[in-house]
């Protein structure tokens, strides 16, 4: 079965696009939905989602259940990503098939605000964990990094800047100033640019703007590299 992932004013719906048929309704955000991410782990059997009435949900998209509702923000929750597993709790062994545990083995959500801040939350206890402050604007994307950078987490604002941070000590690392508009969307490069790796891993990151620029930058010098 095939299908896609429209999300609208206070809902978002599953359509079979080979049948042209709705699959499923989740409609209980009480305003429009900004955002949606499926999770890496349980064949994205998971969704959260961020929402103009300042919350994020996590969905069972088998069950069509919410789980659990997030509340902490003070502004349109404009982006939201899961992580990937962060921790080694489970001692090796992968429960992430049980929603139960999944906080246990160290996943969470990560979503940014027009109240300016970036929020992690844990997903099992629904507690919030750290809160990054440091834009001046609504942050408007943010993405957990993979690998060597699985602890940083990075992100773009209308105060046209991109920002890197560390979720183990909840601080910035690095600014990224050069964009001259609002910085709609960030992403880690999965690939190498003029040869920038260490230990085999990208330290490239890249980002889109609203001056018409596609920006690479060099986390280890804070430079761009293309444009």
């Amino acid at each position: 079965m095939s299908f896609v992932l429209l999300h609208s004013t206070k809902q978002f719906n599953f359509w079979d696009f080979r049948e042209n048929q709705q699959l499923k309704m989740f409609n209980e955000h009480t305003s429009w939905v900004s955002s949606i991410e499926f999770s890496s782990f349980s064949g994205g059997r998971y969704l959260c989602s961020g929402s103009d009435d300042w919350t994020i949900r996590l969905w069972d998209v088998e069950t069509s259940k919410s789980l659990h509702t997030f509340n902490g923000h003070t502004g349109t929750v404009r982006c939201v990503h899961m992580s990937q597993l962060q921790s080694n709790s489970s001692n090796g062994s992968d429960k992430s098939n049980n929603i139960g545990v999944i906080g246990g083995n160290g996943y969470t959500i990560c979503s940014g605000s027009y109240d300016n801040t970036i929020r992690i939350w844990d997903i099992e206890t629904m507690k919030q964990l750290i809160v990054f402050k440091g834009h001046d604007d609504y942050v408007k994307s943010v993405k957990y990094g993979l690998n060597e950078l699985f602890n940083t987490i990075l992100s773009g604002s209308d105060d046209n800047s991109v920002r890197l941070w560390d979720v183990r000590s909840g601080q910035q690392i690095q600014a990224f100033n050069g964009h001259t508009n609002n910085v709609n969307v960030v992403e880690y490069s999965p690939f190498v640019v003029n040869n920038i790796e260490v230990g085999g891993n990208s330290n490239v990151i890249c980002s889109g703007s609203n001056d018409n620029t596609i920006r690479f930058w060099d986390i280890r010098s804070n430079k761009i590299n293309c444009i």
